[in-house]
């Protein structure tokens, strides 16, 4: 099957250049001090100049401060004429709980991307609703990570990702081709956004990565809850990344890819799995927000760059 999609309207922004200005925030849990020196070693390595949210280290609860607090470095980074990009220290937890505080003039006014994943996830899909503007799924650890990363925010190139053999969801494959906006990320994020602000899928390819906390039932719940609020209707494909902590996990017969086949098949639309996005060690950073290519039949997945 080929599935396709009009392209609605976006904000790109400028590629990032030595001596550029880049923020450090963390809009969810907190880390520690020492990736904090990683990070601003590593982006000065880059050429680019870093300048740390106030509140990067405060701790409230598993979260790097109070709520107001948190969004108010993030804000301040989208605000900034100087900054250019916005880096966030980590996922964990609460960047679902500052998603209304978000100064979406500041990013309309001035685009510029977010990089993260996991609760960032949340982010992503409400900067993208509002604002139009893409931004990167990834993370500065591991040598693919930082690759990925620095290639999407200072080049202006298409990316293509292979398939990983080796990964379970290639399991879960529906052959076909699609075009379409990739969007998504943390399938938790995606689903916790459902009456919240998630934004439209339908023309998209829809992004799903996750990790194991508990057992199949969560991810059987969340793509359910999708389905049932009609979030995938219009879906032009899907692209699944790594669901680690599930290689060898069954629930009475059932693995991950039943579950995924059993809530994806029907659909009627490509599925490509064996993707490097998401959780785990040293993943692939990937744009979101902008248009993408995808065929089961080479493996591949073509996302157009985020930057001009």
């Amino acid at each position: 099957m080929t599935t396709t999609a009009h392209e609605p309207p976006e904000a790109r922004w400028p590629r990032l250049e030595s001596g550029d200005h880049v923020a450090l925030v963390s809009p969810a849990s907190f880390p520690d001090a020492r990736d904090v020196e990683d990070l601003t070693r590593l982006l000065t390595g880059w050429g680019l100049r870093v300048k740390v949210g106030e509140h990067v280290l405060d701790r409230h609860g598993y979260m790097a401060g109070r709520d107001a607090d948190r969004v108010a470095d993030l804000n301040a980074a989208f605000a900034d004429p100087e900054v250019r990009a916005v880096v966030t220290t980590r996922g964990g937890a609460g960047a679902y709980r500052i998603v209304d505080a978000v100064d979406f003039e500041a990013v309309r006014a001035d685009p510029k991307p977010l990089v993260g994943f996991s609760d960032i996830t949340y982010l992503h899909l409400a900067i993208w609703g509002r604002c139009r503007v893409s931004g990167v799924h990834g993370c500065l650890v591991g040598p693919h990570a930082i690759a990925t990363v620095r290639r999407l925010l200072m080049g202006v190139e298409p990316v293509t990702y292979r398939r990983n053999p080796r990964l379970l969801s290639v399991a879960a494959e529906v052959p076909g081709r699609a075009r379409g906006r990739l969007l998504g990320g943390w399938l938790g994020a995606a689903a916790g956004m459902v009456g919240a602000g998630l934004p439209d899928l339908s023309g998209a390819i829809l992004l799903v990565e996750a990790e194991r906390t508990v057992g199949l039932g969560v991810i059987d719940r969340q793509l359910t809850q999708l389905i049932r609020a009609g979030a995938l209707d219009g879906l032009q494909g899907v692209a699944l990344g790594r669901f680690p902590g599930f290689e060898d996990y069954s629930d009475r017969g059932w693995n991950l890819v039943d579950v995924l086949r059993d809530r994806l098949v029907p659909l009627g639309v490509p599925v490509l799995g064996g993707l490097e996005f998401g959780h785990g060690t040293d993943p692939h950073a990937v744009a979101l927000g902008t248009m993408a290519d995808l065929d089961t039949g080479s493996g591949t997945l073509t996302v157009s760059p985020p930057a001009r």
